[in-house]
């Protein structure tokens, strides 16, 4: 299987190296200036046990040719437009997308560009970063790649795509249950997005002020019942643990989008707030909360854009 990771950020370089590392067919399509950083100092992994230095085949997009099997797309979603048009002259008959992107906005907008067909169920899960260097630091064990198809079969090129991820350093699962899991992860980040920007604080910051607990606990109701209405309830199990990672006194979590904020970085609040407030409107569910979060990353949106 040959496969184009679109991106070696953080996300796709980890996941993508990971692949790489253990034997596999792997191409990485990244912009000049991330070419550049990485011909100059390596294409590293960093985690607990070392270092991990990569012999990564590394094209931009003037240099692809031919088709590819598998395209995982690892871009931000402002960034999905350009790479899309990047990698449509290399999308051949069989070729499969599957997007680690947050939300689920992007699956529509690939679905319409590619067909639906074409593009799998998928999300991550990971702590990582680059640093200064360029270098991908993983921050935390957790490191899960999790795929499947909407209907939940086991199909040819599901198992195919199974088969490839399975043993190459990071935890590799088949869903079959994919729409439902894509829903747990969008409460979570939608929940400690909207939290952490609202508030300019670490979760730890917020429940330590009073009404900080009831809060977030609020933004989690908020977000349950907007996936509730679309027929994808989470599991009460998750839901739980969701909780109580959301509620951790002292803890230091901030959300990616929230980070992006404070650096004066675009951010997300198209795919991961806004777009759930259009679905919210769409089953009838109230979001207060949430309404007050899109509108004050709209106003910092809107300041960037006329700097």
């Amino acid at each position: 299987m040959r496969l184009l990771v679109v991106g070696a950020g953080a996300t796709g370089g980890y996941f993508g190296g990971r692949l790489a590392a253990a034997g596999r067919d792997v191409t990485f399509l990244i912009r000049p200036k991330r070419a550049a950083e990485i011909a100059k100092n390596g294409f590293v992994i960093v985690d607990p046990k070392g270092e991990t230095r990569i012999e990564a085949k590394i094209v931009t997009a003037d240099m692809l040719k031919g088709s590819y099997d598998l395209i995982l797309m690892s871009v931000k979603a402002y960034s999905l437009a350009a790479a899309m048009d990047d990698i449509a002259p290399v999308v051949g008959p069989n070729t499969l997308i599957l997007p680690v992107l947050n939300g689920l906005k992007h699956f529509d907008v690939l679905a319409e560009r590619f067909g639906a067909e074409r593009v799998i169920g998928s999300f991550c899960k990971i702590n990582a970063r680059l640093d200064d260097h360029g270098r991908i630091i993983q921050m935390s064990p957790l490191h899960d790649l999790i795929y499947g198809e909407y209907d939940g079969s086991r199909s040819a090129r599901i198992d195919a795509i199974d088969a490839f991820f399975k043993d190459a350093g990071f935890d590799a699962r088949l869903s079959d249950d994919i729409g439902r899991e894509l829903w747990e992860k969008w409460v979570l980040l939608a929940s400690l997005g909207a939290a952490t920007c609202l508030m300019r604080g670490t979760i730890g910051d917020i429940v330590a002020r009073p009404g900080g607990r009831s809060f977030i606990e609020a933004l989690l109701a908020e977000v349950t019942a907007v996936a509730t209405a679309h027929g994808k309830a989470p599991d009460p199990a998750y839901l739980e643990a969701t909780r109580q990672l959301l509620t951790a006194q002292g803890s230091p979590m901030t959300a990616s989008m929230y980070r992006d904020l404070i650096k004066g970085l675009p951010v997300e609040n198209d795919e991961i707030i806004d777009d759930l407030l259009a679905r919210a409107a769409s089953v009838g569910v109230k979001t207060p909360y949430f309404h007050l979060a899109a509108i004050h990353l709209g106003v910092y949106a809107a300041r960037r854009r006329e700097e």
